[in-house]
């Protein structure tokens, strides 16, 4: 730990521990830790990653501060990886920065936060398999006698969740709550599980057990809430699903992206059953208005897309697809990441929801249908990409194919019987499969 005091360390450990557990204000405690060592290369690490793994445009800069902070600094091998991976990370270089971190993690496989921040960026990515990989290859290293330990068994879970092995996900999961009940990503991680099972009332249940541990000072609760909401809107209790998205999820109008993914999304599939969600889009639109052409992250795009689709301004449906034109047009940008992820799945899901808004409903689907089994490539997880194939039954049953959208109900169906949406979509489908 190049550069650190007694103290500035002890601020350190409170700032990892908190984002391990995703609670508190971790970047006030590493600030607390340059206070008193300005020279401790991982606490402007740490900094860096705190401003750069939410996908925050406006907190790029900071980031960059960061890095130039630490640039001049003595730094071991180690440290020099996540300086390395936290440049990478500020020039939109996903992958490469993923890589770096590997190598970190396999030279130093007790290394929480390589790891987390690896983890992190597989999902950015939805990269099913490192979600998993990545962490399991540490595992071995690890012992309930090294502190953070529950921290891995909750990736673990979610990269098991991705990768289909749900009931090691589930007792993963549970184990790192056991171990840590403010572990608010291995919450998360059995949530998804429920999801992917079709067993939402289990996952109400799951979720109220113990509602403070991954709610109460949790940065990560309002995706949390956002879960019991999807779990409420399979069982068809839409007046839940928006009494959630009027308190935990939006009540606070929250303009951190990754809540107005949530907020968007949770909206998007309100809409898409024909429930009148009112003036609530264009609250949600004024927050993603100033960064609607930030372009730096094909899934943001999307859900703002949703978002200037629900209110109706059609000024900002455009500036975000000229963004991402931007992005595609531009082949000397550092971001070839998302260059490749806007070109061959982020502008067309893009498009297509503008489609849907407008009425142009065969086009939606013509835009879906090619890349509906690539959605993972621009990031979020197996539930969160859900929305594309709601969207696609939606847009197909509007559109009047009804071949199509008998074949689209009946393939969700067999993965998700036994529930009120099941239910509904299968009403919806009946007098269309006799008119096929």
């Amino acid at each position: 730990m190049t550069g650190t005091t007694a103290e500035g360390l002890a601020h350190y450990e409170i700032a990892t521990h908190q984002l391990r557990c995703y609670i508190s204000d971790p970047v006030a405690s590493v600030d607390a830790a340059l206070t008193s060592a300005p020279q401790m290369v991982m606490a402007h690490v740490l900094k860096a990653y705190l401003h750069l793994l939410g996908t925050e445009p406006l907190a790029l800069p900071v980031a960059r501060g960061c890095l130039a902070a630490a640039a001049d600094l003595p730094a071991t091998e180690r440290e020099r990886g996540h300086l390395e991976a936290a440049r990478l990370l500020t020039e939109g270089r996903w992958r490469a920065a993923g890589r770096v971190l590997e190598d970190v993690s396999i030279a130093y496989p007790c290394d929480t936060l390589a790891l987390q921040a690896g983890h992190q960026i597989d999902f950015f990515r939805g990269d099913s398999r490192m979600l998993r990989d990545r962490i399991a290859r540490a595992l071995p290293a690890w012992s309930n006698s090294i502190p953070g330990y529950h921290a891995l068994l909750g990736m673990h879970a979610f990269g098991l969740e991705e990768t289909g092995d749900y009931a090691q996900a589930e007792k993963q999961g549970r184990k790192a709550v056991e171990l840590q009940r403010h572990d608010t990503w291995a919450w998360h991680a059995v949530a998804h599980v429920y999801e992917m099972r079709n067993q939402p009332r289990e996952g109400l249940a799951w979720m109220s057990l113990d509602t403070d541990a991954w709610a109460k000072d949790s940065f990560f609760a309002v995706h949390n809430w956002w879960h019991q909401a999807v779990f409420h809107l399979e069982l068809g209790a839409t007046d839940d699903a928006l009494r959630l998205f009027d308190g935990p999820v939006f009540g606070a109008r929250s303009s951190v992206v990754l809540e107005l993914v949530d907020a968007s999304a949770l909206l998007w599939r309100l809409m898409l059953r024909g429930v009148d969600v009112g003036s609530r889009f264009e609250v949600v639109a004024d927050n993603w208005e100033p960064i609607a052409a930030a372009g730096n992250y094909a899934f943001n795009d999307v859900h703002a897309m949703m978002a200037f689709v629900g209110a109706g301004r059609a000024k900002e449906q455009q500036a975000v697809l000229e963004a991402q034109r931007a992005v595609m047009d531009d082949d000397l940008t550092v971001s070839a990441d998302n260059l490749e992820i806007t070109r061959e799945v982020g502008h067309p899901a893009t498009r297509a929801i503008q489609a849907f808004g407008q009425g142009r409903y065969a086009e939606c689907v013509e835009l879906l249908r090619p890349i509906r089994h690539a959605t993972h490539r621009c990031g979020g997880s197996h539930a969160q990409r859900d929305l594309f194939d709601q969207t696609l039954i939606e847009a197909s049953r509007r559109a009047g194919l009804d071949a199509l959208t008998t074949a689209l109900v009946r393939e969700r169906v067999a993965l998700r019987p036994r529930t009120p949406l099941a239910a509904l979509l299968e009403q919806r489908a009946r007098p269309l499969a006799k008119a096929a």
